[in-house]
């Protein structure tokens, strides 16, 4: 009787809130309100007899009862999402279901067009939601499956996550095609006295970016630098509209030149690559559905290397 009285919404709420010590943060990667999340604490509180967690200035921390709680519920979710998967067969052909995507900026540009075509000739029913990537997030976000997938670049997430190579890239520069100085722009002592756009990594996807920031800054007079701005897109749009030349991923460039009205060429500056994979949660691995949409990514993105 007593296990009837667990919702294992409310116990997901639950293992969110013990990860973030946060009833805002909660509210937000699950998407609701921060009155449902105190609610739902609440009757926590009464059904284990437990605060569970406790204020301590402008955070909460969890009590010794709670802080036992996170393995098992852990497992709990395992369990539950394993049984789901061996009950739920999938059928792209007639499926309804909602894939959602963490992606930045760029990755929305890269990888929604194709494969949003590709699902629609497939799957007619299935649909695809792009959720803006935030790396501070993105891993709560997988194991609480409010996300499917994350697409990107993130040397930095947590170890216990899965993840699969898709293709490298590499960075070129852009500037407008009747920028005055077009011609003198690829030789590197022209290059570094041009004016530029610096896009900065951030904790909205762009963490990978950092090495590529520095190096460029290391190279370029602070006088030279125009703009500094979190957005490889809005440092395009910004170069499109004046003498400003910005560096970007190869992919990306290539995919704005033409409707920004731009010219690309190889940055005379030594920069590292960037590795892009897929990332996803232990939980969802064996799901048909979830296989599904990443072997759908896997054959549109992946390099032939990695399909060999």
């Amino acid at each position: 009787m007593a296990y009837s009285e667990f919702d294992l919404r409310e116990l997901r709420i639950l293992s969110v809130l013990l990860q973030e010590g946060s009833i805002t943060k909660t509210a937000q990667i699950l998407e609701t309100t921060q009155p449902s999340v105190s609610k739902t604490l609440g009757r926590l509180r009464e059904q284990f007899s437990d605060p569970l967690l406790v204020r301590n200035g402008h955070a909460m921390q969890p009590t010794p009862k709670a802080l036992d709680m996170i393995a098992p519920l852990r497992m709990l979710f395992g369990v539950a999402d394993g049984l789901r998967a061996d009950a739920l067969a999938f059928d792209p052909k007639t499926s309804d279901r909602l894939f959602s995507l963490l992606l930045t900026d760029v990755g929305m540009i890269r990888f929604l067009p194709p494969l949003v075509a590709r699902v629609a000739a497939v799957a007619p029913t299935v649909s695809v939601r792009a959720v803006p990537l935030d790396s501070r997030q993105f891993e709560l976000k997988l194991e609480a499956g409010e996300a499917d997938l994350a697409l990107g670049a993130f040397p930095q997430a947590a170890r216990h996550l899965r993840r699969q190579r898709l293709f490298s890239d590499g960075y070129v520069s852009v500037m407008r095609n009747r920028h005055p100085q077009l011609s003198k722009s690829q030789s590197r002592n022209s290059f570094l006295e041009l004016r530029h756009i610096l896009v900065t990594a951030s904790e909205t996807g762009h963490a990978a970016h950092g090495e590529a920031q520095r190096a460029l800054a290391s190279e370029i007079k602070p006088s030279n630098i125009l703009l500094r701005v979190p957005s490889f897109i809005a440092g395009a749009i910004v170069a499109a509209q004046t003498d400003g030349v910005v560096t970007l991923p190869a992919n990306l460039a290539h995919s704005l030149a033409g409707p920004l009205d731009l010219t690309v060429f190889k940055t005379p500056i030594a920069l590292p690559r960037i590795e892009i994979a897929q990332y996803w949660h232990e939980r969802f691995h064996r799901d048909p559905a979830h296989r599904w949409i990443r072997s759908m990514t896997f054959e549109l993105f992946a390099s032939s290397s990695q399909r060999s």
